[in-house]
């Protein structure tokens, strides 16, 4: 009976010091709760930038997630690259040294993208911190692929769905 209480105190005071750190640490994104799931979730073995910095229009937008989440909207002036069926024909005249910003969902699987391109001798490409669900999240506009603004944001799950906190949740 002294194991499990003294293995819960243990996972109990775990996770208090890491929510205490997160309450000190630099937020990457506008929710503190999501910044928490991503900060564990991803692997950070690649630079990230927050959404305010790809607003700029300096890097080269490519969307790793699925056509069909693609097609509900993305982020204006973004490529289509996809992830499980992701081909680096997909990047014919991208040079290696063009600054390249990944984007999915929440960054998961644009993580894995990007570790692949830096792989593949790319040399100034990073992955979205938070994703398109933090780009709309903070007020920025998604398009569909005629180029309308639209409320409308595929959600990937009704599990992952919760962090889309603005626009319209498609889950189809």
């Amino acid at each position: 009976m002294r194991y499990p209480l003294i293995i819960g105190l243990l996972l109990l005071g775990c996770f208090l010091l890491l929510w205490r750190h997160n309450l000190q640490a630099p937020r990457h994104v506008s929710d503190r709760a999501y910044d928490l799931v991503l900060s564990t979730l991803l692997s950070h073995n690649v630079p990230a930038v927050s959404v305010d910095q790809i607003d700029s229009g300096e890097f080269h937008l490519l969307d790793a997630r699925s056509s069909h989440e693609f097609d509900v909207s993305h982020i204006p002036g973004a490529v289509w690259v996809g992830h499980e069926d992701f081909s680096l024909d997909r990047l014919t005249g991208l040079a290696n040294h063009a600054p390249i910003a990944v984007y999915c969902s929440v960054g998961y699987r644009s993580e894995r993208i990007t570790e692949y391109l830096r792989r593949q001798g790319y040399t100034n490409v990073v992955n979205v911190y938070g994703g398109i669900f933090e780009w709309v999240n903070t007020g920025h506009p998604v398009v569909t692929p005629a180029g309308y603004v639209t409320e409308a944001v595929h959600a990937y799950s009704r599990l992952w769905g919760v962090w889309l906190t603005r626009g319209e949740r498609i889950y189809e």
